[in-house]
């Protein structure tokens, strides 16, 4: 069959399709990725072949002129998604939808959406397989007649968050339901000749990674097709010291872009974090880009700073991670069953960090309360406490027993063609 993938222009969402995307190309399926042409190198450099539409998003520009500490507690529309519904008024879920279309959704979506719908009508998929909010694959689909279904990143908060906003919405006077994303998506795909159904929000089917000691409830009547999270972080050699057993524990210190982004605060405070970790018997590799690296200055002698290494190889010959809790780094570590200190910075970050600490894997440090001194007490309770190790192992080994991608290829070609 033929099987498209479809996603805005984002590197780590389209990095965790990869591994289903081989799976469906060694199954014998015939396999093209659409994104906006930013993405094209990494998808030409994973070896899949790549079809530009539209014009490049803007969303992390608009990201960047924001103040992210603004929304560390409370992110629009998602931050009180494990809150009990009760405690979750209407005004809340309605303003939430009201700034993340108009902000995020529309932003990566509409600049793609005529040309995928397009790009499908001429080739034909039988399946078109749409990374989350990228809905335009949804109306792409259906506007050609393909099934389809929605790759998950993370824990599925969109379904949570839909589920409950839509029980709020049937609670309102008639004249007051309003639904900013249905009609937004509605306008979309009439224009295509779709018409509105919770399967352009939903998909036919979803594809998730996350264990279930890590999954949200979520409404009954979604089909869920489970796979298991296969690390992969782009084309990468493996040096000559990662190759080399360490001689004490290693961990791993990676923040990623959210906190690093921050200029001149956020080179103070990772500069801060390694030296607080100066006086442990630790083998620190800490990932930073080289032009970033020059503005560090010295660092303390059990640092190994590095411009990039695949966390898939580095994770396996660590004994802990300190990382940021975004959702490819945590499942990368826990493939490796490497418990984590985690300082989670916006979205679903927290909600995976405190799921990890209930399963004994991780310890939280919230990031208003992130200091050298908070971040070395905890990571040294981490390497004190075994209980850890073994909390990650047992994450490990749940996610060792969920599907392949192999497995999920035979699901899916069974899926469509049924």
């Amino acid at each position: 069959m033929r099987v498209l993938m479809a996603t805005a222009a984002e590197k780590p969402h389209f990095l965790g399709m990869v591994p289903s995307a081989w799976a469906l190309r060694a199954a014998g399926h015939e396999v093209l990725v659409a994104s906006q042409p930013a993405l094209g190198p990494v998808v030409t450099g994973a070896g899949l072949p790549f079809a530009p539409v539209g014009r490049d998003h803007r969303f992390w520009r608009t990201m960047s002129a924001l103040d992210l500490h603004d929304t560390l507690d409370d992110v629009p529309l998602f931050g009180r998604v494990t809150d009990p519904f009760d405690q979750v008024p209407w005004e809340y879920l309605l303003e939430g939808y009201r700034r993340v279309v108009p902000w995020w959704w529309r932003m990566v979506n509409d600049p793609m959406l005529d040309d995928l719908v397009a790009l499908c009508r001429s080739w034909r998929p039988d399946l078109v397989v749409w990374g989350s909010v990228s809905f335009a694959g949804a109306v792409a689909a259906e506007a050609c007649g393909a099934a389809h279904v929605r790759y998950l990143w993370g824990a599925d908060v969109f379904a949570r968050t839909r589920s409950r906003f839509l029980r709020r919405w049937a609670e309102q006077p008639e004249a007051d339901r309003e639904d900013p994303l249905a009609d937004w998506l509605t306008g979309r795909a009439a224009r295509h000749g779709v018409e509105f159904s919770e399967t352009l929000i939903h998909g036919q089917a979803t594809i998730e990674q996350i264990p279930a000691c890590l999954r949200l409830p979520t409404p009954p009547g979604l089909n869920y097709l489970p796979m298991r999270y296969v690390p992969y972080n782009g084309r990468a050699l493996v040096p000559d010291w990662l190759r080399t057993p360490p001689e004490r524990p290693r961990v791993c210190v990676t923040l990623g872009t959210t906190l690093m982004s921050q200029g001149p605060a956020g080179g103070a405070l990772f500069r801060g974090l390694v030296e607080g970790l100066s006086d442990l018997d630790v083998e620190v590799v800490a990932t930073l880009p080289a032009h970033e690296q020059a503005e560090l200055g010295t660092v303390p002698g059990n640092v190994r700073l590095v411009d990039y290494v695949p966390l898939h190889a580095l994770a396996p010959t660590c004994d802990a991670m300190v990382d940021h809790g975004g959702w490819g780094t945590v499942l990368t570590g826990l493939d490796a069953g490497v418990p984590q200190v985690i300082v989670p910075s916006w979205f679903d970050d927290p909600m995976l960090a405190d799921m990890l600490a209930r399963e004994g894997a991780a310890i939280t440090v919230p990031p208003r309360e992130m200091t050298p001194g908070t971040v070395r007490n905890a990571l040294s309770a981490l390497l004190d406490d075994s209980s850890h190790a073994k909390g990650a192992a047992r994450v490990r080994d749940t996610m060792r027993g969920m599907p392949s991608p192999a497995a999920l290829a035979e699901a899916l070609e069974r899926w469509a063609s049924g």
